[in-house]
């Protein structure tokens, strides 16, 4: 979706009225409110007030209105939900347009649906719009809208508006903001919220008027970074855990994989395995609780590979066999009771899956499920499963005919956050791909396993191969930036929110497991596919938005995104041609503070170079085969 941008040359203040539409009276109550919600203290202040109508009529837009698509026309995105909140679009209740926003599944007041503002000017005031109605059989509560932002002193939450809201109509929530930071912000964006912890509601029509300072990117640069043309929100990057048993990460191989420190790697999704076994549930436990404590915003995938072998048509853990439905229930306890176990051990699962691999079938763990059994299990049983977000599909090459049900049932498509793939022969096919009705649904589109390693001879050199533990080896890093990283790049351009290796300590992986046998890489040691893989991993942080780019005749055969975040531009440019591009000009619509340039190549593993900076641009060397980081501060 495309932020207009002449609308931040907006002059003046403007008036802080909206027009109703010329069907239906309204009513009005004002209150006056400063500070902080309760989460929080602040400076920044605010007065609001409500106004109920009827929706009927024409509807005018807020004049002046800074945010694209808080109308939700163009569908979800930049939406994003809150804690355990699922969103959903929405045809047959909505204010104006075609679409409003459907909230459920909300289990605390700040469990909601926010939006991602641009950087506002310190010292401005701006006004805030927004059209909430509950949920039919909801009972009167009060919504609120919020604003969120980390500056030097820590996390804040000023309150823009609050108003009694209902199931019989929409109610305005309306307030000025006056924003006042200390410092820098990062994870600026507004959201509503309720007092009830578990009521569902309906946004429409957010809008924000005010003055912003007007950034436009330079000419004459080789790669322009347009900030007006956002995609898809990030998750993050990651790897799974070691299964069935085997060792878990040491403290130090856990630090290595998730921290953001020199020579770490910055996961910030860990995928691990849900086992049929409740004894082998602390397996993992306490490396998991360190992840998250360690690393930033680290959040945990579970995946069950079987359900229980009892519960299963072949009444065996291998080789397919389906889930009996008659234990269609205590399957979703047995999840539910997974994820509050791992809550007791300081361990927050934050995605659950349902199945690996439904569509697969081999001589280990395995279950099959259709898309229409899916469907069925979330319609009557996804409710068991609580504190998660529950995840759907991970097929073995991201078949979406085991995720459409779910998505067009009406009762299902409640139930859960997440879409997951696998990309095994999609790595050049036609399901690496966008998935518009996943977008248009509100779910989370995650590529959750891929595995390659052929560049030791095909089904991973039965003879065993010493090439992975060289850091020159040009087959390792052939496969690592023609292979790896270009599907890591297409799932980014296809707007999936995240990417998930397999095993993160593999002799092929991120960092090595084992110092001897036929494979040998030292343990605990970054590899060149782990420092190639945190070119994403460490400095394209969840919460970050995908931004758009534009490249001239220079640059044409560069692979470049490029993200916005913590007022940070960061591109990951892949060359994998066989000729430099030197002097390379970057250029973005903010004036640059600071430039960071990390590259890595056949002979290098993420160093630092040189980079100029000079106003809205920088300029750097790329070299030949290399993928490069630029970090560029604002």
């Amino acid at each position: 979706m495309r932020l207009p941008l002449n609308s931040f040359y907006v002059g003046v203040l403007l008036a802080t009225t909206l027009l109703l539409g010329a069907c239906g009276g309204s009513t009005s109550t004002s209150s006056s409110a400063s500070g902080a919600s309760s989460a929080s203290s602040s400076s920044s202040s605010s007065s609001s007030s409500s106004s109920s109508s009827s929706s009927s009529g024409v509807i005018t837009p807020v004049p002046g209105n800074l945010l694209s698509n808080g109308d939700v026309k163009a569908g979800i995105s930049p939406w994003v939900a809150r804690g355990a909140a699922q969103i959903q679009l929405n045809t047959s209740v909505k204010r104006s347009g075609n679409n409003s926003i459907l909230v459920t599944n909300r289990s605390a007041a700040w469990h909601g649906v926010a939006f991602p503002l641009p950087q506002l000017t310190p010292g401005n005031s701006y006004e805030f719009y927004v059209w909430v109605q509950l949920a039919a059989g909801e009972g009167p509560t009060t919504a609120k809208l919020t604003i969120q932002y980390t500056d030097a002193t820590g996390a804040r939450y000023p309150n823009v508006a609050s108003a009694p809201v209902t199931s019989s109509g929409w109610t305005q929530l309306h307030g000025t903001y006056v924003h006042s930071p200390s410092g820098p912000v990062n994870d600026l964006q507004v959201y509503v919220e309720s007092d009830s912890v578990s009521a569902s509601y309906y946004v429409d029509d957010l809008a924000m008027t005010g003055v912003i300072v007007p950034t436009t990117p330079p000419t004459g640069a080789d790669i322009t970074v347009d900030t007006s043309t956002t995609y898809q929100v990030i998750d993050g990057f990651g790897g799974a855990m070691p299964m069935w048993g085997q060792s878990s990460w040491t403290a130090a191989e856990t630090r290595t994989l998730v921290g953001l420190g020199e020579g770490e790697l910055g996961m910030s999704i860990v995928r691990t395995i849900i086992d049929p076994e409740r004894n082998q549930w602390g397996v993992y436990a306490d490396a998991l609780a360190l992840a998250q404590a360690y690393g930033d915003k680290v959040q945990i995938l579970g995946s069950p590979w079987t359900p229980p072998a009892a519960w299963k048509t072949n009444n065996s853990r291998v080789n397919g066999g389906k889930l009996k439905t008659e234990y269609y229930d205590d399957y979703a306890y047995h999840l539910n009771d997974y994820v509050q176990y791992m809550r007791g051990r300081g361990v927050t699962i934050n995605v659950t899956s349902l199945q690996n691999e439904p569509d697969w079938h081999p001589d280990y763990d395995s279950c099959d499920w259709s898309g229409d059994e899916f469907r069925i299990f979330l319609r009557d049983h996804g409710d068991k499963i609580q504190n998660t977000s529950i995840m759907i599909g991970e097929s073995l090459g991201f078949a979406r005919r085991l995720t459409d049900p779910s998505l067009n049932d009406s009762v299902a498509v409640t139930k859960f956050g997440h879409i997951g793939g696998h990309i095994y022969g999609q790595e050049n096919g036609p399901n690496l791909s966008a998935y518009p009705l996943a977008v248009q649904k509100g779910k989370k589109v995650w590529m959750t396993e891929w595995n390659f390693h052929e560049a030791d001879g095909a089904n991973g050199g039965a003879n065993g191969s010493t090439i992975w533990r060289d850091p020159q080896n040009k087959a390792v890093w052939d496969e690592t930036l023609d292979t790896i990283l270009r599907t890591v790049h297409r799932s980014m351009e296809a707007n999936w929110n995240a990417y998930i290796w397999w095993w993160a300590r593999r002799y092929y992986s991120f960092i090595g497991d084992e110092t001897n046998g036929k494979w040998p890489t030292p343990k605990g040691q970054v590899l060149k596919r782990g420092w190639a893989f945190s070119h994403y991993s460490k400095f394209v942080r969840p919460g970050y938005v995908r931004v758009g780019t534009a490249k001239n005749s220079k640059t044409n055969g560069l692979e470049i995104t490029a993200y916005q975040g913590d007022n940070k531009i960061v591109l990951v440019i892949l060359n994998r041609q066989t000729s430099s591009v030197n002097g390379t000009i970057i250029g973005i619509p903010q004036k640059i503070n600071s430039a960071e340039f990390y590259y890595t190549s056949q002979y290098s593993a993420r160093e630092s170079r040189a980079i100029s900076v000079d106003g809205q641009k920088a300029t750097l060397d790329i070299g030949p085969r290399s993928v490069s980081t630029v970090v560029l501060a604002y």
